[in-house]
């Protein structure tokens, strides 16, 4: 299930992708267009900025700009960023796998199939999307009006 922290993370990141790359957003700013906490924003911006998503810069004129272009920033890559790898068990993970500890034979483990079935299809839609494509809609109706 997707944390909090991770949807939080999307968000904000949304924000940021409407707002466009001229000028930095503070935080207190990114936080009330998100409608999240500004405490626990700055932590997800920090973790962020670790894996340049994002980056910030100081002084009078600071705040936080994405760090890629906005097609560039995949939800999967987000997601992995907060909440770590996208599949259900270690043995289908493209990120963190290791072998399950109950497993005798993975190349015939039933489970192992579906999951990793799962972890594909999963992969296969949140790679596909990226902050680009989730800002299209809003630009549109906005351009409309």
């Amino acid at each position: 299930m997707l944390s909090q922290k991770a949807r939080h993370a999307l968000h904000a990141l949304i924000v940021l992708a409407e707002h466009g790359d001229e000028e930095p957003l503070l935080i207190a700013d990114i936080a009330e267009r998100a409608s999240l906490p500004r405490k626990f924003l700055e932590q997800i911006l920090l973790e962020l900025k670790k894996r340049g998503i994002v980056r910030s810069l100081r002084g009078r004129s600071g705040g936080y700009l994405l760090g890629r272009d906005a097609r560039d920033i995949s939800f999967a890559e987000i997601i992995r960023a907060i909440d770590g790898p996208l599949a259900l068990s270690p043995c289908v993970s493209a990120t963190a796998y290791h072998k399950c500890e109950d497993c005798e034979d993975e190349k015939t483990c039933q489970i192992r199939k579906v999951l990793l079935a799962a972890r594909d299809a999963t992969a296969s839609v949140l790679e596909s999307r990226t902050l680009a494509s989730a800002t299209a809609p809003r630009r549109r109706s906005r351009s409309a009006a």
